[in-house]
């Protein structure tokens, strides 16, 4: 049976963020040794990606169900581009927390973790942001309850945050790995030529 993959895109997202996901699922689909399937979707029939280029999803999420799908892929983006208006609705944190309720991976990339802080999912659980001198996102995942780690991926019980788009090819493989098997992602890895990531680099503190 085919595994699918729902990638929620909030206007303001954060391009590589998201190809990082297309890219490593798109691979899966293609040579993979079990069938993936991503869909991409949001709230509008097209959005506005952070650096001003527009992007037409596969679906409104109004269009699909959720029941359908296996993981969720999320992308983070920047606040002067809206990203939070967005990320951080209602309706956005439902699609989130379905996800959590049905026991199901969920991956975020950069500061999209502070919008399953704010669905409510990671109180107690070890999580990862963007952090910068001043701490503003790890305070703010914090206050959510998450056990901040500082380090590049964190993967906590299938709830996967890191700290920026540098890292979003290795979220995405860790996802493949948690939804299909090790044995896939490490194949995908190899024929994608993406090496494996520096222990030392992946536990370096970010300031």
């Amino acid at each position: 049976m085919t595994k699918k993959v729902l990638l929620l895109l909030a206007d303001g997202f954060e391009p590589l963020e998201a190809a990082g996901f297309t890219d490593v699922f798109g691979w899966a689909a293609l040579d993979g040794y079990e069938p993936v399937e991503l869909i991409s979707a949001g709230f509008k029939p097209v959005l506005r990606a952070t650096f001003g280029f527009s992007v037409m999803p596969h679906a409104q999420i109004s269009e699909l169900d959720l029941n359908d799908f296996d993981a969720l892929a999320v992308p983070g983006g920047f606040a002067g581009a809206g990203f939070y208006d967005e990320a951080l609705s209602e309706p956005f944190l439902d699609v989130i927390r379905h996800f959590d309720v049905q026991d199901q991976p969920i991956a975020s990339v950069c500061v999209a973790s502070i919008a399953l802080g704010a669905a409510g999912i990671i109180n107690g659980r070890r999580a990862t942001i963007y952090h910068q001198i001043g701490g503003k996102r790890k305070g703010q995942l914090e206050q959510y309850g998450a056990l901040f780690v500082d380090q590049a991926v964190v993967d906590d019980g299938g709830i996967i945050s890191s700290t920026g788009p540098g890292t979003a090819i290795e979220v995405a493989l860790r996802l493949l790995a948690n939804l299909t098997s090790p044995e896939n992602a490490a194949h995908i890895r190899a024929k994608m030529r993406v090496p494996e990531l520096d222990q030392n680099w992946l536990h370096q503190p970010q300031v």
